[in-house]
């Protein structure tokens, strides 16, 4: 298990601060696939997973995860999890 190097508090008030909907990116994407006609369905709860973005028509499901969860700075992370795994 690794250590976390923020208290309880602020490890609670950082994850409050995390949008689950309507992020930057997905907001993007949504403004780009709108300007090019193809409409969606928003956080569509009708598929597994609730995706970000349903394209029904053409029976795509689009996640749009961040850095913040999908390797932000893995080349720094990287040595510190594997040391905390190997003891």
């Amino acid at each position: 298990m690794t250590r976390d190097n923020l208290t309880k508090a602020q490890r609670r008030k950082n994850m409050q601060h995390i949008k689950a909907k309507d992020t930057s990116i997905e907001v993007r994407l949504r403004k780009a696939l709108w300007n090019k006609g193809y409409r969606y369905r928003k956080n569509y709860d009708k598929l597994p997973g609730k995706p970000d973005i349903a394209l029904t028509k053409y029976k795509v499901a689009i996640f749009c995860d961040s850095e913040f969860f999908h390797g932000k700075d893995w080349e720094v992370l990287k040595p510190r999890l594997e040391k905390s795994n190997n003891s």
